[in-house]
């Protein structure tokens, strides 16, 4: 494995809160990541996840160590990623943690299955990905989660749930093609594909 270690000094000048600013300008899809097993349940919502590969099939997400449920994705060594459909706000807001509801308390309200691993997986979200945990990078208050996808839902909904500017987007294919091509710049015989 290359790699290239530097030195670099930096200039603590980026506060917190300029950074934070600067990555609101990055939408994100909106994903309930869960962890745990039987009765010892706990979630977040997370911006964070990527694809990492498709053969074998794996993703990133980047987990705060502080959260309540991190020390269940240590624990069981597995996790669920829920990315979550357009109309599923509420269950974004439930598990950031809004109105001091932890654990178990997340998940009333809404339809939960289990697959491989045993964690809950939400039904109705786009896609429940189940997932075991095969590396762990730690870096600063974060860390990288590596998973090795064991099983996928798809749901045939098509409007996402994205986070921009501090807000939360709704994203649906079919209706934001519309309206894009209603507004687009004509391409003057040039046809894009």
């Amino acid at each position: 494995m290359n790699s290239a270690v530097r030195n670099i000094a930096i200039d603590p000048v980026v506060t917190s809160d300029e950074f934070r600013g600067a990555m609101r300008h990055l939408t994100g899809g909106v994903s309930v990541i869960t962890a745990g097993q039987g009765k010892e349940i706990s979630g977040m919502t997370v911006t964070s996840v990527s694809s990492l590969s498709v053969e074998p099939a794996s993703l990133i997400v980047s987990l705060n160590r502080a959260a309540s449920f991190w020390p269940l994705v240590k624990r069981y060594g597995i996790f669920g990623v829920n990315i979550l459909n357009a109309d599923q706000v509420e269950i974004a807001e439930r598990f950031t943690g809004r109105g001091g509801l932890k654990g178990a308390e997340r998940f009333v309200g809404a339809q939960w299955t289990t697959r491989a691993s045993g964690v809950p997986l939400l039904v109705g979200a786009l896609a429940a990905i189940d997932c075991e945990v095969e590396d762990i990078v730690a870096r600063h208050s974060h860390a990288i989660v590596i998973g090795r996808v064991l099983d996928v839902q798809v749901s045939a909904r098509t409007g996402a749930l994205a986070y921009w500017q501090g807000r939360y987007v709704a994203v649906d294919q079919d209706e934001d093609a519309a309206k894009l091509a209603d507004v687009s710049v004509p391409t003057r015989g040039v046809h894009l594909r």
